[in-house]
């Protein structure tokens, strides 16, 4: 009798030592397969492009853990230093924001830092919920007026904290003039990086360029150098180099790209997002793998179909956004127009913007273009 429960207690080990065994390192390797690798996303473009509505496209997003310009503070502390000469510092800074190591601003802030030293924080609702504050919900729209008057009185460590959160790692970046910098976070095991490519009519961001000249002067010396920055043709030096490094990116993301770009380079120009922007953020929505859910629907149709006329040039507001990126055609003088034409005329070419022949066809397009607002 006491021989059989023997057997009995040893049969009843055996069978749960095989259960342990088998089943649960499977139960454990399913639930770590159900949890998807963060996907990272780089809005790659230049000043003055629109990339700062676009970014909120992203940031906006309950899914998206956002930053603007992180890159700010390494060309704000290595300034005396060239573009090129930048490019690695800032794909390391990138990379590591990626994958939420913030240690990296500890070489480009002070050891007492605060979540508000951050340049732009306001600007992600990801720093404007929890766990990074707690006043408002992740799913809110927040503007970043609302979150620079609440949300600032938070430790460094929340940007880290809260970026560990989220599915999806956005950044937008103008300080990229070459996309094969970026090979090694594309061939990056660590890294699922998708790039999206804004690009807008050099015309217009010529223009905006103009009304923003003394905030973009240090950027612009790092670009093309102090010397070149000055005088007459100063800012077609800058122009110049900008719609280079378009035309270069393009080729190398679409024309014999190599196969780690397949499916993760999308080339999206600004004026098509402000005439459609519910079918243009709807692709990049797609591209990212994100869902376009019915409040940012909303919200991107009422932000680009305002009355505001983009007055504060580094506001995102809502305007009329297809009036507003239109403006240059009846402000900019036709000589500056012949001077961008001719210094963007690859990029032009190259991404699909019909140039203007004379001051006639100019005025004839201001017409066609106040004539289509005013009848709207």
């Amino acid at each position: 009798m006491v021989k059989s429960r023997r057997v009995q207690v040893l049969l009843i080990l055996v069978v749960l030592s095989f259960l342990l065994i088998h089943f649960l390192p499977c139960s454990n390797n399913a639930h770590m397969e159900e949890k998807p690798s963060p996907v990272h996303i780089l809005i790659l473009s230049s000043w003055r492009s629109g990339s700062s509505f676009t970014g909120q496209i992203f940031s906006q997003h309950p899914s998206v853990f956002y930053l603007m310009e992180p890159a700010w503070h390494v060309w704000v502390t290595m300034y005396q230093n060239g573009a090129k000469v930048l490019h690695m510092a800032v794909r390391d800074l990138v990379r590591s924001v990626f994958l939420c190591d913030m240690s990296v601003f500890d070489a480009y802030m002070s050891s007492q830092k605060k979540k508000s030293d951050l340049f732009q924080w306001e600007t992600s609702r990801a720093l404007c919920s929890p766990p990074a504050c707690d006043s408002f919900s992740r799913s809110d729209i927040i503007t970043a007026g609302n979150c620079k008057t609440i949300c600032g009185k938070y430790p460094f460590s929340k940007v880290e904290e809260a970026c560990k959160t989220y599915s999806h790692v956005a950044i937008k970046e103008v300080r990229f003039f070459d996309l094969k910098v970026l090979y090694p976070l594309l061939t990056d095991p660590s890294l699922n990086l998708k790039i999206i490519h804004l690009v807008r009519d050099p015309r217009a961001v010529f223009r905006s360029r103009e009304n923003t000249m003394a905030d973009l002067k240090r950027d612009s010396n790092i670009i093309v150098g102090s010397q070149k920055t000055k005088g007459e043709m100063g800012p077609y030096n800058t122009m110049q180099v900008i719609c280079k490094s378009h035309v270069e990116i393009y080729k190398a993301g679409s024309q014999a790209a190599p196969s780690f770009l397949k499916d993760r380079y999308l080339l999206v120009r600004y004026e098509d997002i402000v005439r459609d922007p519910l079918a243009r953020a709807a692709q990049m929505y797609r591209f990212a793998e994100l869902h376009f859910t019915p409040e940012l629907q909303k919200w991107v149709h009422n932000i680009t179909h305002g009355k505001g006329h983009g007055a504060q040039a580094f506001d995102i507001g809502s305007r009329d956004a297809l009036r507003v990126s239109q403006a240059w055609r009846k402000t900019l003088p036709f000589k500056k127009i012949e001077k961008v034409q001719n210094v963007c005329k690859d990029a032009m070419d190259l991404l699909g913007y019909r140039l203007v022949q004379s001051e006639e066809e100019q005025k004839n397009m201001s017409l066609d273009l106040l004539s289509a607002q005013n009848s709207s």
